[in-house]
């Protein structure tokens, strides 16, 4: 599984520099000078790796030089690429409220009591707060749980998750 580290924006200026819209807590080791990364290209035309040559802050946003890409046209035809990292190089870590979306999805889902609610499909990211994605395990429904300590009490990436749902959440 890949987990997308940047998103090619646009290029800059005339050298080929790229904006790059930053998507990950590390920008600083992921795009470390000499430090390659993987681009998926647009419209399926595969995969490439790139050295990064340079990377700056540029009134908020991250300029990165790469290897192989010289002036304006060359950025331009990067425009949309993702940078990805592979999901098992990556860890949270000791820290037991920290979770990355790769290391939630699959855990099975239940509540305090022990009833089996589903499986995390997937983590969705909103302004106001993140919500668990879950598949019932007995209909296949989706179950939109909100990723908030009140509701999901415990997570565990060898047990899973434990939530005390208020009334009507788990109602379809």
């Amino acid at each position: 599984m890949d987990l997308v580290i940047g998103r090619v924006v646009k290029p800059h200026g005339v050298r080929g520099e790229l904006v790059v819209d930053v998507r990950t807590d590390e920008p600083d080791l992921r795009f470390a000078p000499g430090t390659s990364v993987r681009g998926l290209l647009p419209r399926a035309k595969g995969t490439r790796t790139f050295t990064v040559t340079a990377a700056r802050n540029h009134s908020g946003r991250l300029l990165v030089s790469l290897e192989g890409v010289a002036g304006r046209d060359a950025a331009d035809e990067l425009r949309g690429v993702l940078f990805v990292i592979d999901a098992a190089d990556v860890d949270s870590g000791d820290d037991p409220d920290e979770f990355y979306d790769h290391e939630l999805a699959g855990l099975p889902v239940r509540t305090r009591d022990g009833e089996e609610v589903g499986t995390v499909r997937e983590v969705i990211h909103l302004p106001a707060s993140d919500l668990l994605a879950v598949t019932a395990a007995d209909d296949g429904r989706e179950i939109l749980i909100p990723f908030v300590r009140e509701i999901v009490p415990e997570v565990s990436r060898g047990d899973g998750i434990v939530i005390d749902p208020p009334d009507g959440l788990l109602e379809g």
